[in-house]
C-alpha cells in the first residue's frame, strides 16, 4: 500500500468515465440500448448522483486493487498488460457465467466485456506511468 499513488489512482478511476462517454455514446449507444432494453427516457429517469457517485467509488476500489497488483515496479507495459489480461480474463468472464444464466446477448456482451477491457487497459497505463 505504500507504493501507491492515490492521485494516480483517482486519475484512473476517472478514466471509467470518459471512456464509457465514448464507448456508451457515439462507438455502442444504439447498440447498447437495443442489447440491453435501454431507452432514453428510463436513462433520464435515473438518480444521476447515485448512479455516478458509486461508480466512481466502484472504479475506485477497482483502480486500487489493480494499483496493488501491479506493485511498486511497474511500468506503462506492465500497466496496460494486466489491466487488459484484467479485464479480459477477470471481468470478461465472470460478465460471461452471469450473461449465459441471465440469457442475454452475445453483443451486449462484447459491449460491456469491451469497455471493461479497455477500461481496466487505460487505468493500468495511468497506473503503470504515474508512480
Amino acid at each position: 500500500m505504500d507504493s501507491i499513488n492515490w492521485l494516480a489512482v483517482v486519475a484512473a478511476a476517472a478514466t471509467g468515465f470518459v471512456i464509457g462517454g465514448i464507448w456508451y455514446g457515439p462507438i455502442f449507444a444504439k447498440p447498447w440500448m437495443a442489447a440491453s432494453g435501454m431507452t432514453e427516457e428510463k436513462a433520464k429517469s435515473g438518480n444521476k448522483a447515485l448512479i455516478f457517485g458509486l461508480t466512481f467509488v466502484l472504479n475506485l476500489v477497482a483502480a486500487t486493487s489493480l494499483a496493488m497488483l501491479l506493485g511498486p515496479e511497474r511500468t506503462l507495459q506492465t500497466g496496460v498488460f494486466y489491466g487488459a489480461i484484467t479485464g479480459l480474463t477477470f471481468i470478461s468472464t465472470a460478465l460471461g457465467i452471469i450473461y449465459l444464466f441471465e440469457q442475454r446477448s452475445l453483443s451486449l456482451f462484447l459491449i460491456n466485456a469491451g469497455y471493461q477491457t479497455v477500461n481496466f487497459a487505460a487505468m493500468g497505463a495511468i497506473l503503470g506511468i504515474w508512480h
